[in-house]
Parts: structure tokens; C-alpha cells; sequence
């Protein structure tokens, strides 16, 4: 007998990974808009993570159809866990991430590995976004996130705006592997997973940018995780700025104290985190006539005209609303002071 022949599937260009749980009514059209996309040496590892319903069936369906699709069983364990075994099955040198309820338009996978090939220093694009829902109308709130989001398309802008909110939309992001594993992968834990990852992307020195051309339908529901798990309250997100405000390449590494701007509930649960990273808060600066002159847990309030000039402490301009957020950075530029350097907006 001659010696046994094993032959091997080509490694694709791309590993799509796709985590899915209950979602029988949008999968299939999810991974189709994949695989009808213009770049067709792809993979997509789906992850049935627990269904209920017939997902898994309609996603072994898809794989006999397509054999570029393969079937993974999560056990339930969650997204984390979903997209890390995925990622272990993947040996693509480009790994992107995609939803079971969106749809990715046609270039999207072939204009992000075009980006990622034209600049070495990139570790991943996320794309500009066209958010829909069928039921009613998109959220506002969720609007002017994607409207931001889409606006980020340098690296620079991106890393100085790191703080505001998650600078990427997960599922349109594609990545280098080997910066994904760099890192560990996607952490599991009280916090959102995948605003973690582009921060620590950031902190080891990665760059990230959004691509301009909207190349991925995200979809709004009541069901968004954003809106169902606790894990991406407003606090944990808070926690996860104040990790990264402090260590590797955050503006309060150096051991600097720092000032708020901001009193509000955002700016006061920022700085309980901060103390907790070892960061001292020393004034707080407001606008409103009655905070200024008192003092909040033993930190004084002082009004803008008390700053001083930069460099004495780093500002933290931590104002949920998007408008007086603009108007502040305004009148900062203007008195000399320089964003990432001198201040850093973190809501």
C-alpha cells in the first residue's frame, strides 16, 4: 500500500467569527450577506452558543450548503467564550467579527483587508455603520453613538477620543490575528468585552481606525445586550475608562493628579473609580453657580475661569452631553490647551 495522502483546506484570507444564541429568525441572513460579498475567500466559524430555538438547524444548513461555513458548539458559555474558541479554530491572518441579527454589505470584508494591507501599523478597522429596525425607529441615544463612531476614521482621532465611549462597533470590526492574540483575546468579566479589548489594543501601542464608507446594517432592538446585560451599564464602562486612565499609556500613568470637569453623576463615579486606581482627584470645575465654592467629598469646586493654565494637573472633561462636550473642548483649544496632552474628554 502507498503511503496515506492528507490533504488540508487552504487558509483563507479571512476568519469570520460569528457567536449566535436564539437567533433563528436572522442568522441566515447574516451569514449569506458574508458569503455574497464580493470577497470570497473567506471562512465563518458560526458558534451555536446554547440555542433554544433552531438556530444550530439552520446554521447546519447553511453549512452544507456553503463549505466555507463550519459549525462550532459554544455550551452556553456565553460571548466571550463564543468568539475566543472560535478564534482558536481560526488561522487566517485576518480575523473579523460579525453579529447574528446584521448584515454586512457587499465590499465590506474586501475594502477592511485592503485598509489592513495598506498600513502595517493598523491593528484592526471597524467601518461606518447605517443602524436600522424594522419595528419602530432607531433609537436617538444610538443614533448620535453611530453618528460619532463613523466620524472616527484616523487613528489620531481615534486614540484621543478612546475615552469617550467604545471607539468601534464591534461587529463590523476586522483584526489582525496575531494582534488579537497579542493581547489574549477577548477578557470575560463584570465589564463590556469588547470596549476591553480596543483599550487594551490601545494601551499596547496598536492603532485602530474606522473605515468611512458604511459598510455594515447594525441593528437596534429592545433585546440589544447594551440595553439587557448589566455588564454595559454606564458604571462598568466608567470602571473600564478609569483602568486604562491609569496604567500603560494613559494620560494619568505618570502618577499626575487630575481634575474633573464635571460634577454630575458621571463625573462623580468617575472619580470613585479613579481613587480606587490610586489616581487623586484634586478639583472638580463646573458651571453651575450653586456647586461652585462648595466642596464634594472633601474635593473643592471651582468655575472654569479658576483653571489656571495647563500642565499643573491633567483635565478630565467627563460631560455626558454631547454639545457641551464640543462647546468645552472649544474653549480649552482656544486658552492653549492641547487635547490628549493636556486634557482628555472621558464621557
Amino acid at each position: 500500500m502507498g503511503a496515506a495522502v492528507y490533504t488540508t483546506m487552504p487558509v483563507p484570507a479571512v476568519t469570520v467569527l460569528l457567536p449566535a444564541r436564539n437567533a433563528e429568525a436572522t442568522v441566515a441572513r447574516a451569514v449569506r450577506s458574508l458569503l455574497e460579498g464580493s470577497l470570497r475567500d473567506l471562512r465563518v466559524l458560526a458558534v451555536d452558543d446554547g440555542s433554544a430555538d433552531r438556530t444550530r438547524e439552520v446554521l447546519d444548513d447553511l453549512a452544507a450548503e456553503d463549505a466555507r461555513v463550519e459549525v462550532l458548539d459554544g455550551g452556553g458559555r456565553g460571548l466571550v467564550a463564543a468568539l475566543n474558541l472560535a478564534l482558536e479554530r481560526a488561522t487566517s491572518p485576518y480575523v473579523a467579527r460579525m453579529d447574528a441579527d446584521d448584515e454586512s454589505l457587499p465590499r465590506r470584508l474586501e475594502t477592511s483587508l485592503a485598509a489592513l494591507d495598506a498600513d502595517p501599523q493598523l491593528a484592526g478597522v471597524g467601518t461606518a455603520v447605517e443602524l436600522f429596525r424594522e419595528d419602530q425607529p432607531v433609537s436617538p441615544s444610538l443614533q448620535a453613538y453611530a453618528t460619532w463612531i463613523n466620524g472616527l476614521t484616523s487613528a489620531e482621532r481615534l486614540d484621543r477620543e478612546r475615552f469617550i465611549e467604545s471607539p468601534l462597533c464591534h461587529p463590523s470590526a476586522c483584526l489582525r490575528r496575531d494582534a488579537l492574540v497579542a493581547v489574549g483575546g477577548w477578557k470575560d468579566g463584570d465589564f463590556p468585552e469588547d470596549y476591553a479589548l480596543w483599550l487594551e489594543l490601545l494601551d499596547h501601542g496598536f492603532a485602530l481606525k474606522n473605515l468611512p464608507e458604511v459598510l455594515l446594517r447594525w441593528r437596534d432592538s429592545h433585546g440589544r445586550m447594551t440595553r439587557t446585560d448589566p455588564r454595559y451599564a454606564l458604571k462598568r464602562f466608567m470602571w473600564m475608562k478609569a483602568r486604562y486612565l491609569t496604567r500603560g499609556r494613559g494620560p494619568l500613568a505618570d502618577g499626575r493628579p487630575c481634575t474633573v470637569w464635571g460634577a454630575g453623576p458621571s463625573g462623580k463615579t468617575l472619580t470613585s473609580f479613579l481613587h480606587e486606581a490610586g489616581a487623586r482627584v484634586e478639583r472638580y470645575v463646573e458651571v453651575h453657580p450653586r456647586k461652585i465654592g462648595t466642596q464634594i467629598h472633601g474635593i473643592p469646586v471651582v468655575a472654569p475661569q479658576e483653571l489656571g493654565p495647563p500642565g499643573r494637573s491633567h483635565l478630565l472633561v467627563c460631560v455626558g452631553v454631547r454639545w457641551a462636550r464640543a462647546e468645552i473642548r472649544e474653549d480649552l483649544l482656544s486658552w492653549g490647551w492641547v487635547e490628549g496632552r493636556d486634557f482628555t474628554c472621558a464621557a
